[in-house]
């Protein structure tokens, strides 16, 4: 069975109830849910392994730099289009001297980002965006640009201590300034106590909260019909 999750009331408890699962799923034993309204899948609680998103919606990643947006996001399946920054800005590196400090053609890396950004929601297909939660604008223009189209705008934000970010900053061999991580630890803060709250955004129809332990379960975002 994969499950479905279900809102009786805004700020109300969640449950879930299950519903026929694909055949594949059946056979990995996994579950899948239609994320409604909250669903927060920190602190062990029943593991989920498939996200499931309407075709042509739009899901923005958010959390800390590090904390796994980037390997979350290519976990996505049917055929959505994944907008990622840091794709944008390795791109970039690769063409120009390697000397050559990132902050001198940042602005370039951000245009060629929303330059892909726009084209993509435009498209009509499934989108994906990687997300630094620090400007409350860029999700804001999203959700209008899926509504304007008709879609829903949904959230994961990836609740991981600053610590495990920075681990997975020299990871990868890109690290931001501590400055910057200031401002991204106080925007992830602001979002998680939104959305604990009830509050996080109006703009979104979904919100899911994952956990290191949870993202690591969870094996597949999915957009079907």
């Amino acid at each position: 069975m994969r499950w479905q999750s279900a809102y009786a009331t805004a700020g109300g408890p969640a449950v879930s109830r299950p519903v026929p699962a694909r055949a594949g799923e059946a056979r990995r034993g996994g579950r899948a849910v239609r994320p409604r309204r909250l669903l927060d899948l920190r602190r062990g609680r029943r593991p989920v392994r498939t996200l499931r998103y309407p075709a042509g919606d739009v899901l923005v990643v958010s959390g800390l730099p590090g904390g796994g947006k980037s390997t979350l996001m290519r976990r996505a399946k049917g055929g959505a289009r994944l907008i990622d920054s840091q794709d944008v800005r390795e791109r970039w590196q690769a063409r120009l001297p390697r000397l050559l400090p990132y902050a001198l053609y940042r602005p370039l890396v951000r245009i060629a980002h929303y330059a892909g950004l726009w084209q993509a929601l435009r498209s009509g297909d499934s989108v994906v965006v990687h997300d630094c939660g620090t400007l409350r604008w860029v999700r804001a223009w999203v959700a209008r640009q899926a509504r304007r189209r008709g879609r829903g705008m949904h959230l994961v934000l990836l609740d991981v201590p600053v610590r495990t970010a920075l681990d997975g900053q020299r990871e990868r061999g890109r690290g931001v300034s501590a400055y910057a991580m200031a401002r991204h630890r106080n925007a992830s803060r602001r979002l998680l106590a939104e959305a604990e709250a009830g509050r996080l955004p109006g703009v979104c129809a979904s919100v899911v909260l994952l956990d290191r332990e949870a993202a690591r379960e969870l094996e597949a975002i999915d957009f079907d019909g």
